[in-house]
C-alpha cells in the first residue's frame, strides 16, 4: 500500500492533515476514545503550542486544520494524539496492533477562500456521510466549539481563526461561519472533494507553483490540476475514503456501541 503524503515546507503554511484507522476500521467508534484523541490534542497545544484551527473527530479517521508554527510542532503533536489514543484503546480491550495507517496526510491550504472552504469541508465530513443533519448535532468538531467557545480547555486558537478570516469580533465570528454552513447546505457544494484529502497543496495557481518550486525534486511526477478556481498539487496514491458501507443507520452521535462484532 502507498504511503500517505508528509511533506514539508518550509516556513508558515495552513495543513489539513487526515488520519485513519488502520484498514479503516471504526477504532473511533466509541464516544470515549473520540474524547480521548480531544484530550490529547488539548494536550498537544500545551505542551508544544499548536495551533489549531478546526478538527473533527469521526469513527474512523480524522481531520486536523493547524497552521505551522516550525519547530518540528506537528509532527511531535501527531505523534503525542495518535500515540496516545492508541494506547489507551489497546490496553482497555486488550488489543494488540497497528490502531493507525502508518502514516498521516497532510495537504498545505492557501490562507485565502481555499481556507475558508476547508474548513467547512471538515465541519460537514459527518453530514455528507449521512450520520447528521447538521454539524452541531456531532459532538465531535470544531464547529460547536466556533459557535459557544468554552471557558476552560478550548482547543481552536480563535484569535488566530479570526485573524485568518479577517474577523475582529468573537460574536461576528460564529454568526459569519453559520452563515457559510447554512449556505453551502442550502445549495450543492456539501459533496466529497478529493483535493482535500489527497493533493500535496491546494489554492490558486500562484500558490501551487510557489509549493512545487519549495519541493524540488520531490514534486517531481506530481501534476498541477486545475478545478473551477483552485489548483492542486496531486498525490498519486491511494484514495481517502470516508465510507461507512451500509452501517450508516447506526452511526449516530448519541451512540456508544456501534457493531456487536466490536464489544
Amino acid at each position: 500500500m502507498a504511503r500517505a503524503n508528509r511533506h514539508y515546507l518550509p516556513g508558515n503554511h495552513i495543513w489539513h492533515i487526515t488520519h485513519r484507522c488502520h484498514k479503516r476500521e471504526f477504532l473511533l467508534k466509541f464516544a470515549r476514545d473520540r474524547r480521548t484523541w480531544l484530550r490529547w490534542l488539548f494536550e498537544a497545544k500545551k505542551r508544544y503550542g499548536l495551533c489549531v484551527l478546526n478538527y473533527m473527530v469521526t469513527s474512523n479517521h480524522i481531520h486536523l486544520l493547524v497552521e505551522d508554527k516550525g519547530e518540528g510542532m506537528i509532527p511531535r503533536s501527531i505523534q503525542l494524539i495518535a500515540g496516545r489514543t492508541a494506547q489507551d484503546y489497546n490496553r482497555r480491550k486488550k488489543r494488540k496492533g497497528a490502531f493507525w495507517e502508518d502514516r498521516y496526510q497532510a495537504t498545505a491550504v492557501q490562507a485565502d477562500s481555499h481556507f475558508v472552504q476547508c474548513m467547512l469541508y471538515i465541519d460537514l465530513n459527518m453530514v455528507r456521510a449521512g450520520v447528521v443533519g447538521y454539524p452541531s448535532k456531532w459532538a465531535f468538531c470544531g464547529y460547536n466549539e466556533i459557535q459557544s467557545p468554552p471557558q476552560r480547555y478550548s482547543i481552536i486558537d480563535r484569535k488566530r481563526l479570526m485573524d485568518l478570516l479577517g474577523i475582529g469580533v468573537g460574536d461576528e465570528l460564529s454568526e459569519t461561519y453559520k452563515g457559510w454552513v447554512d449556505e453551502i447546505l442550502m445549495s450543492s457544494e456539501s459533496a466529497r472533494e478529493s483535493k482535500w484529502t489527497e493533493s500535496v497543496a491546494v489554492g490558486n495557481n500562484k500558490f501551487i507553483g510557489k509549493v512545487r518550486e519549495k519541493l524540488g525534486i520531490r514534486a517531481a511526477g506530481r501534476d498541477i490540476i486545475e478545478s473551477g478556481t483552485s489548483h492542486e498539487l496531486r498525490e498519486p496514491g491511494v484514495s481517502y475514503s470516508y465510507d461507512f458501507g451500509l452501517k450508516n443507520g447506526t452511526l449516530s452521535p448519541e451512540n456508544s456501541y456501534f457493531w456487536d462484532f466490536y464489544s
